[in-house]
Formats: structure tokens, sequence, C-alpha cells
């Protein structure tokens, strides 16, 4: 069996290569070709493409929709053909415990449904905030997962702000149905104190200042994004006394303060996030038209790079295995999904 993965070999330095073969097929487990795979702009170049944890080679990745091929004795309610969800790397084969795999809908492009990865970091917010629905929610930053952020409380009955200096982004939470898409927080009287919660999803320094000026006395303002680097000169005062003076909550927007599954008395959980996101998804809840850009494994090495300097297009960015993956079968078969949203170049 071929195996091939994403691989960093070095800094700024990725390429496909081939893999390790995978271990036995373990009872509780499933296993198939990859269908698509997410890229987590974030993560991947901060920590992988860039070095933050400095090893080398490592393989990237962050979540993918594959295929069911073999089923291990002890799995129920999987069979062959079925589409599934996975927190996997970019590789073209999956192996995962059942437990860890979510069944995907019908009928909607895997390369849509495998957004529900970046959906469930803030819908661990969402089910911890104290802001109701209704109130003002402010999300700073409106990459990949801001605006997913944003969707998410739209959905759910907030009123949405959503701020980023980058006129591009802006245009796509406009066009989307995000009303207020600002460059900007204004630093009048017009939002100051009626915030309920901001989320931040910049890991910018100023970001999350501006956002804790807005908040009204007993807000929230979590932080999602992750500060890989030093962006100001900012001191912690400014945001200190403001956090006194208001009583305003800051504290970690980590996905991961919710259990992985659901028990009794934890109704609420990672993989229970996911199946939402993948029926808002199903839904059409999250609109995603000409956000989302397909590209051939091989050409990893580009696609950070056009990332890394800020010209990828879209949004999200996919790498679409099935290719790769009628080739290594032989034959050409499809999974029932969309046409990709926007072509690779």
């Amino acid at each position: 069996m071929s195996i091939s993965a994403v691989t960093i070999t070095g800094p700024e330095q990725a390429a496909l290569l081939p893999a390790e073969a995978p271990q036995p097929l373990g009872a509780d487990e499933v296993r198939g070709r990859t269908l698509v795979s997410l890229v987590s702009p974030g993560t991947e170049l901060s920590a992988n493409y860039l070095g933050e944890y400095g090893e080398f080679p490592n393989r990237p990745g962050y979540a993918a929709i594959f295929q069911a091929e073999e089923i291990g004795r002890d799995v129920d309610g999987i069979k062959p053909g079925a589409r599934l969800f996975c927190m996997g790397g970019h590789r073209s084969l999956q192996q995962h415990s059942a437990v860890g795999v979510v069944p995907v809908p019908e009928g909607v492009g895997a390369e849509k449904m495998v957004l529900a990865r970046l959906m469930g970091v803030t819908l661990t917010t969402l089910r911890t905030t104290q802001a109701a629905a209704g109130d003002l929610v402010l999300i700073t930053g409106a990459g990949p997962v801001g605006y997913l952020c944003a969707h998410v409380f739209k959905i759910s009955g907030y009123d949405v702000i959503v701020v980023d200096p980058d006129s591009r982004r802006r245009k796509f939470a406009e066009e989307s149905g995000i009303q207020n898409a600002w460059s900007r927080v204004p630093e009048d009287e017009g939002i100051r104190g009626k915030v309920g919660l901001a989320v931040d999803c910049s890991g910018h320094e100023q970001a999350v200042l501006d956002a804790a000026k807005a908040v009204r006395k007993g807000g929230e303002v979590v932080l999602v994004g992750v500060p890989w680097q030093k962006r100001t000169d900012l001191d912690a005062h400014e945001l200190l006394s403001i956090v006194f003076h208001n009583f305003v909550l800051l504290r970690s927007g980590w996905e991961w303060q919710l259990p992985r599954y659901t028990s009794d008395f934890s109704p609420h959980s990672i993989f229970n996030g996911f199946q939402l996101a993948l029926r808002w998804l199903a839904e059409g809840r999250i609109p995603t038209q000409g956000l989302i850009t397909m590209h051939p494994p091989e050409d990893a090495q580009n696609v950070y790079q056009q990332l890394l300097h800020g010209r990828a297009r879209g949004l999200f960015q996919v790498f679409d295995w099935r290719n790769m993956r009628d080739k290594s079968m032989g034959r050409g078969e499809s999974d029932g999904s969309a046409e990709a949203e926007v072509p690779p170049r």
C-alpha cells in the first residue's frame, strides 16, 4: 500500500513524500483513502512551516474527510463507502478509532464539510460564554476562524460585528450576510460598553485591547487567536486597568476546555460540536461559495508560500486527494461531492 503525506522538511520547505505504512487495523478502528484535508493557516504556518516547534521533519494537518474502506470487527454503524470526518493530517490514508470519526451528511461536497474542524474552535466559546442570544458579539480578526465564528454566533441569535483591517476579508464577511464588518473598533461611544462578548481571533495585542475597551461591565474577552509573535510596543498596564475597573472577564479561548466526547452530565463536547457544525454546513447555513480553494497535495510548497505572503485565493485552503486516490486505486471513482468552489490555479 503506497502512502504519501505532506511533509515539512525544513523552514519554509514542504513536499509530498512517501509515508510509513499504517499499523494493522485495530478491532475498533476504521481506515480509508483521504478525500480532502483542510489547512489551518495559523497553526500550520507558525508551528510547522516556520518551525515554531523546532522539529523537522514534521507532518502538518488539522482535519480530513475520508471514505471508509476497512472496518474493524468491533465497529458498529459504519459501512464501507461511508464518508467520515476526522482530525487527520495531510496524508493519503486515514486510520482512526471509530469514536474519533463523525459520519458526513450526504449530498454536500467534502471540501465544504471539512470546515467543521475550524467551526469547532469557537463553538467551545459559544458553549462556555455567559453572553446570551441577542447580545452584541464583537469578533476581531476575520480570517478562517473569525469568519466561521461570526456565522456560528449569527446562527445562534447574537448580533455580530466583525473587525479586520483587511478589506478583502471584510468583503467576504459582508457578502456572506454579516452586516457590520469594520476596519477597526470605533473609539467613540458607538459600541463602547455595549458588547457582551468579544472574541479575538487575530492574536494581535491591539485587537485585544480594543476589544476590552468595547465590552460592557462584566463582559467577556475570549482569546481564540494564538499570539504567535509580538506585534506592538503596548505594555500590559492599560489592559490591566480596563480589566480591573470594568470587571472584564479576560480568558483563554482554548477549545479543549470541553471534553473530547459527550458523557452523562457533560452533554457538550468537542465531537458533539463537530456534529453540530457538520449539520449546519449540510443545511447551507454557512456561506462558503467562492471561499474554498482546492489544491493538489503535490503543490503544498506553493500553498504554504501563498499563505505566508498573503497571496492565497479565497479564505479556506483545501488539499484534494481524490485524483491521487483514483490513480492509486486504478479507477475514477466519485465520492458524491460537489465540484470545488474555487479551482486550483
